[in-house]
């Protein structure tokens, strides 16, 4: 199993958090998405072998945010 934390920008409520989180979540191979709004983060584990933490990205850009893979 592998864990990306994302930086997220543009959420601003409950339900930004509740897109964010699907859209994470919707990517094949995640075992699970954590998504804070008050530190406008996430955390991501998945199958290493079927998603990237690009494809994270990608997945929060399609939801209309901003994601970079947090150092």
């Amino acid at each position: 199993m592998a864990s990306v934390h994302l930086t997220i920008t543009g959420m601003h409520c409950g339900n930004c958090v509740t897109k964010v989180e699907k859209a994470l979540k919707a990517v094949p191979g995640t075992f699970g998405a954590a998504v804070d709004l008050t530190g406008g983060s996430a955390d991501v584990d998945f199958d290493g072998s079927k998603a990237t933490p690009e494809r994270y990205v990608e997945a929060v850009g399609s939801a209309g945010y901003r994601a970079t893979v947090a150092a």
